[in-house]
């Protein structure tokens, strides 16, 4: 089967249209919780963890962060909004959840701030950007952090990006003195602080990455309000000498020296600085480190190719052996599904799921609403659709460990069926560390002297009780891992 988006505009890139959307959604009892229904097929052996997305399209439901078990059961639904890069981060030696929230502008990029949350999904810290940038509309933002990076460095640092209009000189391309760019910043941020630690500017090097590189072309663009976004800078990372940037306009990743100089560029198209017959990648996202060591590193990518206006081919993932004695990369691992030959014009990553002691990797496909898991071997273990793939994308898609007790109780609600019996739903929204609930009467609503029923196995994020011959109407639940309680719902009754 073919996935594919088509659009003679940037627009799509994060703005979906008007396109009828007739995906399932859940609703359940206990909650105004509206999730995607996720379709989940496995083929193979699949690691522990759960599936990560912040899914939007054209409608309100299903837009917010949210967690899914590899069973496609929802795990936690946080609050309508549109989010990016939703996954578990270490942050001094902790695991936390951290997320971008904001408005994603039709031009491709977005004006917010970053979340990060501890594992009782309490927000311990708000990361915002004030500068002094130019918008589209001219209007000022609270935070200008762009939705496309939100990663945190093994230093406990946010390295996040931002676009600033910028008048330029673009008669290099073709345009006029005086026109409209975005210049595509980086920022190391301190968390604790929000201040400020280092600054990168793309067009403040463009001596090494010259404007005529850029793939994309200025078109009617050139006006404040529609500004040419010659770079798209879409990830960035930390390395040990400087910073690897991906620019999807220039099908590049550069490594940047600590003085933001280009120390080397390695293209999709032509390998730049590099002999690359067999690495081939275009209007690439997500390029990540791994082993780097002063003779070569492994770059990780994916490989979108393709964009809203040009086809090329399948989208996959691709690891690629960097030879820094020689100067030469060569293709190690270039991944995707056989069967399913997906076209993502936008967004999109690829995770080596290795801080989780896998091998597997794992590939959200941005504009199209699928993620999937593969082997050691490259071989597809699971398939997740949450959305119609014309109609629904994620940023990324993660697939990441996660422990969390919410600070929040559990909820019951219940409906009568008789006069002595009725229907418990019970959920937790969030909670992963509870397999089972313990149902009690009580002779109040503020009564401590509860009467234990009868327990239940966790089905899914709601699990639901037929109670009978009640001689109260009043109920508690409390989750429990085996015999352990957790925590209790307030006393209901029916």
């Amino acid at each position: 089967m073919v996935a594919w988006l088509l659009s003679a505009s940037c627009t799509l890139l994060l703005s979906l249209g008007a396109v009828a959307d007739n995906w399932p959604f859940e609703t359940y009892s206990t909650g105004p919780w509206t999730p995607p229904q996720i379709q989940v097929t496995k083929t193979g052996e699949v690691d522990p963890g759960y599936i990560f997305v912040g899914p939007r399209g054209n409608q309100e439901a299903g837009t917010a962060a949210l967690i899914y078990d590899n069973n496609g059961d929802l795990v936690y639904q946080g609050p309508n909004e549109v989010t990016s890069n939703f996954r578990v981060q270490k942050l001094f030696g902790r695991d936390v959840i951290t997320f971008w929230a904001g408005d994603m502008m039709d031009l491709g990029f977005g004006y917010g701030a970053v979340h990060i949350l501890d594992d009782t999904y309490k927000e311990i810290y708000t990361v915002k950007l004030q500068e002094h940038f130019l918008t589209p509309d001219g209007k000022p933002r609270d935070s200008y952090i762009d939705l496309h990076e939100s990663h945190v460095t093994p230093r406990n640092t946010l390295l996040v990006t931002a676009y600033n209009v910028t008048q330029h000189d673009l008669t290099e391309i073709g345009g006029k003195p005086g026109q409209y760019m975005l210049d595509s910043h980086f920022y190391e941020i301190d968390i604790p602080t929000n201040r400020i630690l280092y600054s990168w500017s793309a067009l403040e090097q463009e001596a090494e990455i010259p404007l005529h590189n850029s793939t994309q072309a200025l078109g009617d663009a050139g006006s404040q309000e529609t500004p040419w976004d010659a770079y798209h800078l879409n990830s960035v990372e930390t390395t040990n000498h400087g910073f690897v940037v991906s620019l999807r306009h220039y099908w590049s990743g550069y490594y940047l020296n600590p003085d933001g100089s280009v120390k080397w560029q390695l293209s999709g198209k032509d390998g730049a600085d590099f002999d690359a017959p067999d690495v081939a990648f275009s209007w690439q996202h997500d390029m990540r480190v791994f082993n780097e060591t002063d003779e070569g590193l492994v770059l990780n990518l994916f490989n979108n190719a393709n964009n809203p206006a040009e086809r090329e081919s399948v989208s996959t993932g691709m690891s690629l052996n960097v030879d820094l004695k020689n100067y030469k990369a060569t293709t190690m691992r270039n991944v995707s599904d056989p069967n399913d030959d997906v076209y993502s014009v936008s967004q999109g990553n690829f995770q080596f799921m290795g801080h989780e002691g896998s091998n597997h990797t794992f590939m959200g496909y941005g504009s199209i609403a699928k993620v999937k898991e593969f082997d050691v071997n490259g071989n597809l273990v699971l398939t997740a659709q949450f959305g119609q793939l014309d109609a629904t994308a994620s940023y990324r898609g993660y697939k990441c460990g996660w422990r969390a007790t919410p600070f929040w109780n559990p909820v019951a609600v219940a409906k009568r069926t008789s006069d002595n019996a009725a229907n418990v739903f019970m959920s937790w929204n969030g909670a992963t560390e509870y397999d089972n609930w313990a149902v009690y009467s009580a002779p109040s609503k503020d009564s401590n002297d509860t009467t234990f029923i009868d327990s239940y196995k966790r089905t899914g994020f709601e699990t639901k009780a037929s109670l009978s011959n009640l001689d109260t109407p009043y109920i508690q639940v409390v989750a429990r891992q085996g015999d352990k309680p957790l925590r209790a719902s307030e006393i209901i009754n029916f």
